[in-house]
């Protein structure tokens, strides 16, 4: 399918959902990178008094599919916040070390 090909609006996507990816992983990290192809974001779960941090899941996607995903997740929090209130984001530094070795991204 080209990029440029869409799906018809009627038509419907049949999405299996295992149980063991059904119960999700906690995460409370993400390091995003990007190369001309690819986005690649890492979830980390980062917890207190434990030297190491640990990425438990890796997510590759094309740039293209990266910018779907910035327009769904800022529906989302628009709707979240219609129906909870504002997100508090906090504009204080995190205070858990963010040099993992890797490249720096952002969360």
């Amino acid at each position: 399918m080209d990029s440029d090909e869409k799906l018809p609006q009627d038509q419907q996507i049949n999405v299996e959902l295992p149980e063991e990816v059904a119960e999700g992983i906690y995460a409370n990290l993400a390091m995003i990178a990007h190369s001309n192809s690819e986005f690649v974001v890492d979830f980390i779960r980062l917890m207190p008094g434990v030297p190491k941090a640990k990425v438990k899941s890796r997510i590759i996607m094309t740039p293209d599919h990266a910018k779907r995903l910035l327009t769904a997740l800022r529906e989302n929090i628009e709707k979240y916040e219609a129906s909870f209130g504002k997100i508090d984001s906090g504009n204080e530094a995190p205070s858990f070390p963010m040099n993992f070795g890797g490249t720096a991204g952002e969360a």
